[in-house]
């Protein structure tokens, strides 16, 4: 059973155009799944439908099994939810805010506190615990959110944007923490992000959507494929050399290949033919290549 899936989830607020249309996916368990795509593509209104907070107008979706539509209390149960727009009390300390929530989700007293001080340690904030919330900094406040939607000890995770606003020691806190929940607890990552180098390396799978309708879905090497993205070949010539069917790139020649094994018989061609290789290299596409091309070619804005 996977952890998220959903079956032609469609929601408009109007009647006329829809905010999610025909959505269809499946999230592994104990897998992070990066939900892309531009400011209104639908990724908020996917998460709000997914755990319960708006009803579908149509199609069908579950978490762990459970429907968000007929069993929202048993999905807010599972699901931790971290939004860019989550707000604290600002009167009540940092640890304050995380026992309250503990209470909310009927997580025992002291298993709270002992998840809340691991929360608060994890995440550098242990120090600041006794300070207001109000007083805290937008990135202390974003890993405060974090441990808030860590707190009831969730087997799913919706985050968006979770590094948002963060100095690199505590993005990369944030990432390894992410990366111990999926890979060792087995809790299922839900990721809205539009850092795509950030995406590429803590997702195994993706979603690309634009206005509503998911473009591209799957691992890297099937969203490569279907986005027609491919590995390059890439060499640096002697001065004033020229290589026909490749093409020029600052320095280097470049031309697509159809598997990596080509590079080989490649540089011993262009060898044999007398070629002044100074340096070879391949050049493996991005998740930025892919999700570019993929709006390109669709003629969408990203």
């Amino acid at each position: 059973m996977d952890a998220i899936a959903a079956l032609g989830l469609t929601k408009s607020y109007d009647g006329k155009t829809n905010a999610l249309s025909e959505l269809t996916l499946s999230v592994p368990r104990g897998g992070v799944c990066g939900f892309l795509g531009p400011n209104g593509a639908g990724k908020t209104t996917t998460v709000k439908l997914l755990t319960g907070l708006l009803r579908p107008t149509s199609g069908e979706s579950s978490v762990l099994g459970l429907s968000p539509v007929r069993e929202p209390e048993k999905v807010h149960a599972v699901c931790g939810v971290m939004t860019e727009t989550a707000k604290m009390y600002g009167q009540m300390t940092g640890l304050q805010n995380l026992l309250f929530f503990a209470q909310t989700a009927d997580v025992p007293a002291q298993t709270a506190r002992e998840r809340a001080e691991q929360l608060l340690k994890r995440l550098d904030l242990w120090d600041v615990r006794d300070k207001p919330a109000g007083k805290y900094s937008t990135g202390m406040m974003q890993r405060l959110s974090l441990a808030r939607a860590l707190i009831h000890n969730p087997q799913v995770l919706f985050l968006d944007e979770p590094t948002s606003g963060l100095d690199p020691e505590s993005a990369q806190a944030v990432n390894e923490l992410i990366a111990m929940l999926a890979g060792k607890n087995g809790v299922t990552v839900f990721l809205c992000t539009h850092q795509l180098r950030y995406a590429q390396d803590i997702c195994d799978t993706y979603v690309i959507l634009s206005r509503g309708q998911a473009l591209l879905r799957g691992d890297f090497d099937s969203l490569c494929a279907s986005a027609g993205c491919r590995t390059k070949a890439g060499v640096r010539l002697g001065e004033g050399e020229t290589l026909p069917g490749f093409e020029r790139n600052g320095a280097w020649w470049e031309a697509e290949l159809s598997s990596e094994d080509e590079m080989p018989e490649l540089l011993k061609r262009l060898i044999g033919e007398g070629r002044s290789v100074y340096e070879a290299r391949l050049i493996r596409p991005t998740l930025e290549d892919v999700y570019f091309s993929c709006f390109r070619d669709r003629e969408v804005p990203a």
